[in-house]
């Protein structure tokens, strides 16, 4: 009877052998996700001589290059379909922040698109919450134009709610 640790370590070396590298990394991230374990978004390369790996820092503007491209909303809200409202208001933050390209977003904007899907949320505000409340945050709010509650506030996707998007899209 073997190592349950060994052997799930070698269960994975064989599930990633046959894919690319980029592949690999996609499902290593979804996993590390999944499962709530921390790493460091990082791809691993050799050096030039073939030999030990060389850790590569992955900018969010080479998450962006590395997305699938959608033409509409709703092909991307589809393809990730999230399950809860956090997730939703996620995915909709990630259509404007890494598909429509924008710096930041605002809640107003992602329930309005969300809206013509039929998945409007009941509070963008909360959802948003949920997502800057995960350790690491997915999402950081910016900045907020007036000092009411409901004060139009600006966000942004963190390195890992680009991530994570891209997760439930490979998934």
């Amino acid at each position: 009877m073997g190592d349950p640790e060994i052997d799930a370590m070698s269960a994975v070396t064989d599930a990633l052998r046959n894919l690319e590298e980029e592949a690999q990394g996609r499902v290593l991230r979804w996993a590390a996700e999944r499962y709530g374990v921390m790493i460091g978004y990082s791809t691993a390369s050799k050096n030039s001589s073939g030999g030990e790996f060389v850790a590569v820092e992955v900018s969010e503007e080479e998450i962006s290059a590395e997305a699938p491209k959608f033409e509409h909303f709703a092909e991307l809200f589809n393809a990730a379909a999230p399950k809860t409202d956090v997730d939703r208001a996620l995915v909709a933050g990630y259509w404007f922040q890494a598909v429509q390209g924008g710096p930041s977003f605002q809640a107003l904007d992602l329930n309005r698109e969300l809206k013509n899907l039929g998945h409007a949320l009941k509070n963008v505000t909360d959802a948003l919450k949920g997502n800057q409340e995960k350790k690491p945050a997915r999402v950081i709010q910016l900045r907020k134009a007036g000092s009411s509650r409901q004060a139009r506030k600006l966000y942004k996707l963190t390195h890992e709610g680009l991530v994570y998007v891209q997760g439930l899209i490979a998934s």
